[in-house]
């Protein structure tokens, strides 16, 4: 019967400062708002397709969240560049510091992480075409690429 998550909400300190973010550094884009309301709302992954909706609530009644969007694979090479370039600090799932990004095994899938203005915690994830290998536990991506023959070993 279900088929999928159509929308979340976020509860979220300042409107115009979570607007700026999830359509110019996030690049959703806006469908709906009602600023008496202190709601907008932003479509995910084209139109009628799935939609986040921000509420403006008093600091008290915003605590932290986290939730994914799923992105390609080929836009995932290029996901800690493209928030770099537009100020947003990156980190992986085991917030390690060796500036590299980890494969989840079991599902597979390669993810980073950053956060939203209010400190919601926010994911890129991809899906790898591989067969999910629960027993790796995760794995450094680059290490992943190796084992499935994409990226050719250093002889030297």
């Amino acid at each position: 019967m279900i088929k999928g998550i159509f929308e979340t909400h976020l509860n979220v300190t300042d409107l115009e400062k979570s607007h700026h973010f999830y359509e110019q550094i996030v690049g959703l884009r806006h469908a709906y708002g009602q600023q008496e309301r202190g709601n907008s709302f932003y479509w995910i992954g084209g139109e009628g397709n799935a939609m986040l909706g921000l509420w403006q609530k008093d600091p008290a009644e915003v605590q932290r969240q986290h939730f994914a969007f799923q992105v390609a694979l080929e836009d995932m090479k290029q996901a800690v560049t493209y928030l770099d370039d537009k100020g947003i600090k990156t980190h992986n799932f085991l917030d390690d510091d060796i500036g590299e990004l980890y494969v989840f095994g079991w599902m597979p899938a390669v993810s980073v992480y950053f956060t939203d203005p209010d400190g919601h915690s926010l994911e890129f994830i991809s899906m790898l075409p591989d067969e999910a290998k629960p027993e790796l536990g995760m794995v450094p991506w680059s290490e992943w690429e190796k084992m499935h023959g994409r990226v050719k070993e250093d002889t030297a």
